[in-house]
């Protein structure tokens, strides 16, 4: 299996393996860290730290990328657990200059905080003011799909694929599934024990990967308008063009039901739109067209305009 790892004695010792594909910092460095023989917590390692070793990494490998991946502060300016950074958001644009894919964690589902307990938004959140951060970097993220550290959380199959989709629609390249588990033991793979979600975390990679090269497809992007008719439960939407087709990925990042209408930009005339994995079209009239919302409910839509 290949390997994003620490550039180390190891890593620099297989550093002509092909598996190697990737080197990383220490997880979480905007993060308080933790002083010697359980003395408490000292301050995060500065920017300048980080780009440093980022310059070292790259003097002995400049081939490979380098990951940094950051905490949930990415996305929420209320955690605490930065100390003395803590409210101090504008130390990121200096983080993500030491790096070449730029990445963070924050896990609403199963968060103990209740500000942010279950507003999965906060993952697009996040997603959105790192690749503003990172100044055409690469932004990856990660997401939860096991209980973590709680004992009464766990998201379901519809919320992590909500979240996955949240994170694509507001620019993520690339998705880190957290699988560990400490309640009510301790696994290290729990993803592989969980039947259910191992299949919608299976399904839901087999939607990407089949989606791929519309997703990754450079150039212009189709201009897409969605109006919510719940102010309070808006919906988020990516449209792109690829040979020939139009492609429309939408999720709601409120829970709640609503229906949203689509206005895509320069179609005229009557289509079919086709909502894929589920078995049905919707009628598209001059680019526009509805549909419903159940909560955290995921649609992704292909339009081929006539002529094609």
């Amino acid at each position: 299996m290949p390997v994003i790892c620490r550039q180390n004695a190891v890593g620099l010792s297989h550093i002509n393996d092909p598996i190697i594909v990737g080197w990383m910092h220490e997880d979480e460095p905007d993060n308080a860290q933790p002083i010697p023989e359980g003395k408490g917590y000292g301050p995060p390692i500065p920017p300048t730290t980080i780009l440093e070793d980022y310059n070292h990494m790259k003097a002995a490998d400049p081939d490979r990328p380098v990951l940094l991946n950051l905490g949930q502060a990415v996305a929420w300016d209320g955690w605490s657990g930065r100390g003395t950074r803590t409210g101090h958001p504008e130390d990121y644009p200096l983080y993500v200059k030491g790096c070449d894919i730029a990445s963070f964690d924050i896990y609403p589902v199963t968060h103990p905080h209740p500000e942010v307990s279950g507003n999965l938004w906060y993952v697009a959140n996040g997603v959105q003011r790192l690749v503003q951060w990172a100044a055409g970097r690469v932004v990856w993220n990660c997401i939860e799909c096991t209980r973590i550290n709680s004992s009464t959380r766990k998201p379901t199959p519809l919320q992590v694929k909500a979240m996955v989709w949240m994170s694509i629609i507001h620019g993520s390249r690339g998705l880190i599934y957290f699988v560990h588990e400490w309640q009510p033991r301790f696994k290290e793979a729990a993803l592989l024990d969980d039947p259910e979600m191992l299949a919608a975390v299976t399904d839901i990679n087999r939607q990407i990967q089949a989606l791929a090269p519309a997703l990754l497809k450079e150039g212009p992007i189709q201009a897409v308008t969605v109006t919510s008719i719940r102010p309070d439960v808006p919906v988020a939407a990516l449209a792109k063009c690829h040979e020939g087709s139009i492609y429309v990925f939408a999720v709601p990042t409120r829970d709640g039901t609503t229906e949203a209408t689509f206005e895509l930009a320069g179609l005229q005339g009557n289509a079919s739109i086709e909502v894929m994995d589920e078995q049905r079209t919707i009628q598209v009239l001059d680019g526009r067209f509805q549909d419903r919302f159940g909560p955290w409910q995921v649609h992704l839509y292909r339009l081929q305009p006539a002529g094609h």
